[in-house]
């Protein structure tokens, strides 16, 4: 069942995953997400390109959604000195030569520092190609209204000026009110 979301718009983003030798001698491969393809057709760890040890996948192709509850993150993402777009990957359990499977493509960092914090998926941040720029900024400008800071006051209410709450009502003294009162019974 697909949801739609009113004032949600959605581009296909095609996700390019680059295998190469790994330089320990623990990690057969590293595996880091190179770029995006914004309008990409559907893809299934497609080969694009290998020269030598080095191989690109077209891995996979998912709807990169912008949500108007989060035009302040996409704003913020914009205003970065490098504009990205964030792809999380998760460890897949087959014995294959694919160990992952992309789970989400998200252009919010708050959603992507989200992910950081489990260590189950692996949050790979790529520049932004400026065509997937200019339609995210659009989107930003339509629906992104900034809210000005306003400082709250504090009442005029003096609040020192009652003595409620000190000790204990069940002792009638005005010395140590704060002493645990008496019981009538004594413990034998």
């Amino acid at each position: 069942m697909k949801v739609v979301f009113p004032n949600a718009q959605t581009l296909p983003l095609g996700v390019v995953v680059k295998r190469a030798p790994g330089v320990t001698r623990w990690a057969k491969f590293a595996w880091t997400v190179s770029s995006v393809l914004p309008g990409a057709a559907a893809a299934d760890w497609k080969v694009i390109r290998q020269e030598g040890d080095v191989t690109e996948y077209h891995a996979a192709t998912l709807p990169l959604t912008l949500y108007v509850s989060d035009a302040e993150a996409y704003a913020h993402e914009l205003q970065a000195r490098a504009p990205s777009v964030y792809v999380v990957l998760r460890q897949t359990e087959q014995l294959n030569d694919l160990p992952w499977s992309v789970a989400l493509v998200t252009a919010s960092p708050y959603e992507a520092q989200d992910y950081c914090d489990s260590a189950e998926e692996l949050v790979e941040k790529v520049p932004m190609p400026e065509g997937l720029h200019a339609w995210i900024a659009e989107f930003v400008d339509t629906h992104y209204e900034e809210e000005a800071f306003i400082k709250r006051r504090r009442d005029k209410t003096r609040v020192d000026k009652v003595d409620d709450g000190i000790g204990d009502a069940r002792i009638r003294q005005v010395s140590d009110v704060y002493r645990a009162p008496r019981r009538k019974e004594v413990l034998s």
